[in-house]
């Protein structure tokens, strides 16, 4: 069994789930990546990891990404769960289909990862668990239906999981980012207090925070790095 820490990401190929694997591996933990593309598997293989190609949505690929990090160092210490935007559209024009897919996309990773994930983390005494949602969890946006719906669902979740398994040292918190330059939305850079869009290494170290030790008193928490784009105190 490894003594190194491991982190586990799910979404981790580009974009903010880069930085974080790139941040993680700065902070000395051994990668289990996961993405819908060949991306994650060649991030791994810069930096030593490993990696496995699947969706989030899809059981059986969550399944494997956590049977290859177990296999290949024996524990999970820190779990990022990152997945793509869910369905858009006009609020009651978007169709059943779209806000289950939605529902698949969004909640149903988190439950599924912490199911397999925490009778590791008990036997270990301890791990953490970080779920990226967005800015709009708590203040839900037009813009993002199925998104404000059900990521303020993760929120949720994660408050009741901490309650559960906040006595055996196991945390779960969620990361709300803002506009960041992971996508073309330089366009939104007006809205946030701080008249600019964030850099991914920014949401890396916010992420890396909640991810490690760092944060080992703060469980059950929506952190927002947003730059001050919601209003609510």
């Amino acid at each position: 069994m490894s003594e190194t820490k491991v982190c586990l990401i799910v979404g981790g190929g580009r974009g903010m789930g880069a930085a974080i694997a790139r941040e993680m591996h700065q902070r000395g933990y051994q990668l289990a990546l996961m993405s819908p593309s060949d991306s994650a598997e060649k991030l791994a293989a810069q930096l030593g990891g490993v990696a496995y190609r699947g969706r989030a949505e899809d059981a059986d690929d969550l399944q494997a990404v956590f049977d290859l990090a177990m296999s290949s160092y024996g524990r999970i210490d820190a779990v990022l769960i990152h997945v793509g935007g869910p369905p858009k559209g006009d609020l009651l024009e978007i169709s059943d289909q779209d806000w289950q897919r939605a529902n698949n996309m969004v909640l149903l990773p988190v439950i599924r990862m912490a199911r397999m994930v925490t009778p590791v983390m008990q036997a270990q005494g301890g791990g953490s668990i970080c779920c990226i949602t967005t800015y709009s969890a708590f203040e839900p946006s037009l813009m993002f239906p199925t998104s404000s719906v059900y990521r303020v669902g993760v929120s949720s979740f994660a408050k009741l999981y901490s309650d559960r398994y906040g006595a055996e040292n196991i945390r779960m918190n969620c990361l709300l980012p803002g506009f960041t330059d992971s996508l073309d939305v330089g366009k939104f850079a007006e809205m946030a207090a701080l008249k600019r869009i964030a850099r991914v290494e920014e949401q890396a170290k916010a992420a890396a925070f909640l991810l490690s030790d760092d944060s080992s008193y703060v469980t059950g928490q929506s952190l927002r790095v947003d730059g001050g784009v919601t209003r609510s105190i």
